[in-house]
């Protein structure tokens, strides 16, 4: 199904940060030598975007799909998953990560992302009216303001090279 314009913005981070996940995924192993700017990376990006992402989410997207009784179980599924990903970015922030556990993290990330965009976006745009989605649009677009509005480059360890 098409995206609705009002979850677009949403979407839109969400493939930012399915980037970094596959990035992750393309650089296993990841060496000890750069595990440390992976981690910072992880830790800006959530910085960046994501805290406030997982803030919109929570205060605006979630109490809307809420209304619904079929998607409350999702919604909670989704919750533990920002509970759980919270976890791992102050783990990235403290320098506490595996290598293992970044891996983990790019894997639980891009997980939650697709249940968020292939279940929960999918049945919000079948269950809500046109006006519903555009109230949704224009809080989410308040929400999601305060996110920074600059393009994080990947360091010289974490970006994507050719096969050798």
């Amino acid at each position: 199904m098409l995206r609705d314009r009002n979850l677009i913005p949403l979407s839109h981070q969400h493939r930012r940060a399915l980037v970094l996940c596959v990035r992750i995924d393309r650089a296993a192993p990841i060496g000890e030598s750069d595990l440390s700017t992976w981690q910072s990376e992880i830790a800006q990006h959530f910085q960046n975007e994501i805290r406030i992402h997982f803030a919109a989410e929570e205060n605006v997207l979630f109490p809307a799909a809420r209304r619904f009784p079929a998607l409350v179980p999702l919604v909670e599924e989704l919750l533990l998953d920002h509970f759980l990903l919270r976890e791992s970015f102050a783990q990235a922030e403290a320098h506490a990560m595996s290598a293992t556990d970044v891996s983990a993290f790019a894997e639980c990330m891009s997980t939650h992302i697709r249940k968020e965009e292939r279940q929960l976006f999918e049945r919000l745009q079948e269950l809500m009216t046109p006006e519903e989605l555009a109230l949704l649009g224009k809080n989410l677009e308040e929400a999601l303001k305060d996110v920074a509005q600059t393009c994080l480059l990947p360091a010289d360890p974490t970006r994507l090279r050719a096969p050798k």
